[in-house]
């Protein structure tokens, strides 16, 4: 069975336990959600197209983390002008896991849910012990600055040689 539905302006063909990326949804890193934004269902062997939405269906998803997407690199350039810029750009997305395609009068149990858990953040590392010592104790005497080397005079452009002149005759 799969779904054709509409999220954040795209579509995308789902089926049940899929991972998807989209563009981001105002919903909390591991809450379930609803899209009713369906265009059409297929089960094998009928399919139900809507017109525009197919009434009563809806795909149950969970949201697994929201991040960025690749960047995408926007280069202009006009020839001989000496113009030319350079941009990038992330899109901000969210990935949804998609639980089940629910039928007319169907309810989605979240306690039933085949989905992976959540990205975790990653926390950062404490920092050693060692490294807090030694900021902590006294400060390390400046080392006294060696005399600046003189620097040698510039030189003096060389005077041209005059051309030999020519005896007349």
């Amino acid at each position: 069975m799969y779904a054709i539905v509409d999220i954040a302006g795209q579509q995308f063909k789902v089926t049940k336990a899929q991972k998807l990326k989209v563009h981001r949804l105002e919903a909390e890193e591991g809450k379930h959600v609803e899209l009713d934004n369906v265009l059409l269902v297929s089960d094998g062997k009928t399919v139900n197209v809507g017109t525009p939405k197919v009434e009563g269906f809806r795909i149950a998803a969970k949201v697994l983390a929201h991040s960025k997407g690749d960047k995408v690199l926007v280069f202009k350039k006009k020839r001989r002008k000496g113009y030319q810029k350079l941009n990038g750009h992330r899109q901000q997305i969210t990935e949804l896991w998609i639980e089940a395609i629910l039928g007319k009068g169907e309810k989605f149990d979240a306690s039933k849910s085949s989905a992976p858990a959540p990205k975790a953040m990653k926390e950062a590392a404490p920092k050693k012990k060692a490294a807090a010592t030694k900021t902590e104790a006294a400060p390390k005497k400046a080392a006294p600055k060696k005399a600046a080397a003189k620097k040698a005079a510039p030189k003096k452009a060389a005077a041209k040689k005059a051309a030999p002149k020519k005896d007349k005759k």
